[in-house]
């Protein structure tokens, strides 16, 4: 049985300050919304630079407490256009102790929760260590107004175990805010999240900022867009240069289909893993 859900993922560039990016994030929520989205997705980060590129103690500053300041401020819009969103911040739960979090938000403006990232890389132009420790939140999954919604950010892609669990928790869509570098990553780029969503079978909605910040030579290539669980693409990728808003349409219906086709959660043998789980 069909049951369309409009979603949207934004792609962009670093506007120079904190504010003006929140500003240009609110506009994009507002045209998803004109546009008749009713869930959105921002990039990891979303209000600030990936300082990542660099190991600078300045950049804690853009930490702040989830729910906190911008979590309050995208409560107030997700009331007012009746939107699901999920925010990729910084999170401060106490000084010294930071995350690399998505904050969920409901379409009535409701706080849900969040996800801390739980793979943390450190390599470089990716000095991940230096900011955030790793998630202790497990593999939560959000009941919205567009269905359950769970995150997996950046790094995470990498490690399947993750979206087996938010699987397993009754995720319909999944989201990964990323910054991701052309150099590095763009080979795995359209094979992971479409392998996921098959394995998996959910919808996937990947996200990636675009073009090369003043912190380093990191190239963010955008190519943002939704991939459905049989690892088709709804509709074209994105730009790999320009900010783009990604605005589809998922056929939740499909989800059922591809489950009774593909009884991946019935014959699975979590009994024989045991030694994948052993340091």
């Amino acid at each position: 049985m069909s049951r369309v859900i409009r979603a949207a993922l934004v792609q962009t560039t670093w506007t120079g300050d904190k504010e003006s990016m929140i500003k240009a994030h609110e506009e994009y929520a507002r045209q998803a919304a004109a546009q008749g989205a009713k869930v959105i997705c921002f990039q990891e980060l979303f209000y600030g630079p990936y300082f990542c590129q660099v190991q600078d103690a300045q950049f804690y500053s853009y930490a702040e407490s989830i729910p906190g300041p911008t979590t309050e401020r995208f409560q107030v819009l997700a009331r007012e256009l009746g939107m699901v969103m999920v925010l990729p911040m910084y999170e401060q739960e106490q000084p010294g102790v930071l995350y690399n979090t998505a904050a969920v938000v409901d379409a009535d403006g409701s706080y849900l929760g969040k996800y801390r990232k739980t793979h943390i890389p450190q390599l470089k132009g990716f000095w991940e260590k230096f900011y955030f420790r790793p998630g202790n939140l497990g593999y939560p999954v959000f009941d919205t107004a567009v269905g359950r919604v769970g995150v997996y950010i950046c790094y995470d892609r990498h490690f399947p175990e993750g979206w087996r669990a938010l699987g397993l928790n009754g995720a319909q869509m999944v989201f990964n805010p990323s910054a991701t570098s052309r150099g590095l990553s763009s080979y795995l780029w359209q094979l992971e999240q479409p392998a996921s969503a098959v394995a998996n079978e959910y919808f996937i909605g990947a996200i990636n900022r675009v073009g090369i910040e003043d912190l380093g030579d990191d190239d963010f290539y955008g190519t943002s867009y939704f991939v459905d669980p049989e690892g088709r693409f709804v509709g074209e990728t994105a730009d790999a240069h320009q900010p783009e808003l990604v605005v589809r349409d998922l056929d939740l219906g499909l989800l059922e289909a591809v489950r009774d086709r593909w009884q991946f959660y019935r014959d699975r043998r979590p009994d024989a893993y045991g030694p994948l789980t052993q340091a």
